[in-house]
């Protein structure tokens, strides 16, 4: 069986505890799986059914009142994977039941509002699950790095987004936060790869570079970005990410152990069944 293979849960190898420190990740590891690519390739194929069965669940409880949803964050540096766990992953699951959102340079109007106003607007409504491409934390990473906000103010933030998602989880919304962790050594053979290669020219950019000048800075950000807003409701993953198929998986099981731990089951109808058939049966 594929899920032999994982020797642990991801959600106990991967979440963020107190003491943890960024730079002691390595990248290239795969934490509680003893096979490879191989495996993972099998793993991701065999529990794409379930994880679309599941949301599909969550969607039928949300016709007959269900409030549930769920929300999946991935924040990483350039080349590490999101757009792969996108297509590969939260593509197993039916499209009217998925909404994802790329947050992207504030607009004017965005701007004048508090940093978590164009947020709320995107979160997953009652049965699907909603994608951050990017998220709110933007604003503590690139806001920090690129200094866009005073240190007072990214120093406030950390504390208004674990206030914010516990208030979105309150609403009965889980909220699975993953950081994709790749080397700086892997993300030059990717973005030279993308050179290299006419079909992946198009995802090349070149300001990509100047954000990798920054590496240092991007890397102490993230620490203390999931250092500070790793909770008890919302809890960070730090999933190694220099395999790609070892993030996948691992994604795709934090996926399903959220799902999973919702308990659903299909909702029970407001009408008679029996009556029903009768009357398919008269017609």
């Amino acid at each position: 069986m594929a899920q032999s293979a994982w020797k642990s849960s991801p959600g106990e190898l991967l979440r963020v505890e107190q003491g943890f420190v960024l730079a002691d990740i390595d990248t290239f590891s795969t934490p509680g799986i003893s096979g490879g690519k191989k495996t993972g390739e099998k793993i991701l194929a065999k529990r794409a059914a379930e994880l679309n069965d599941l949301q599909e669940r969550m969607w039928a409880e949300s016709r007959y009142g269900g409030r549930r949803s769920l929300l999946l964050v991935l924040q990483a540096m350039d080349t590490a994977g999101k757009g792969g766990i996108l297509e590969h992953v939260v593509g197993a699951i039916s499209p009217e039941g998925v909404r994802a959102y790329a947050f992207k340079k504030p607009t004017e109007e965005e701007l004048a509002h508090d940093f978590l106003w164009r947020v709320r607007k995107q979160l997953p409504t009652p049965g699907v699950v909603g994608v951050f491409d990017r998220s709110h934390y933007e604003d503590v990473l690139i806001g920090r790095v690129r200094n866009l906000a005073e240190p007072a103010v990214i120093a406030q933030r950390y504390a208004q987004i674990a206030e914010f998602e516990q208030e979105v989880v309150a609403s009965g919304t889980t909220i699975v936060k993953v950081m994709l962790h790749i080397s700086e050594a892997e993300q030059k053979a990717r973005l030279t790869d993308r050179l290299e290669r006419t079909d992946k020219q198009w995802k090349y950019n070149p300001g990509d570079l100047d954000e990798r000048a920054l590496w240092p800075q991007y890397q102490e950000a993230y620490q203390l970005a999931v250092q500070k807003t790793s909770t008890v409701d919302a809890p960070w993953f730090v999933v190694p990410a220099d395999h790609k198929w070892y993030a996948r998986i691992a994604v795709q099981q934090l996926l399903l152990d959220a799902l999973r731990g919702m308990k659903l089951d299909w909702p029970r109808v407001d009408y008679d069944v029996e009556a029903e058939k009768a009357r398919l049966r008269a017609g």
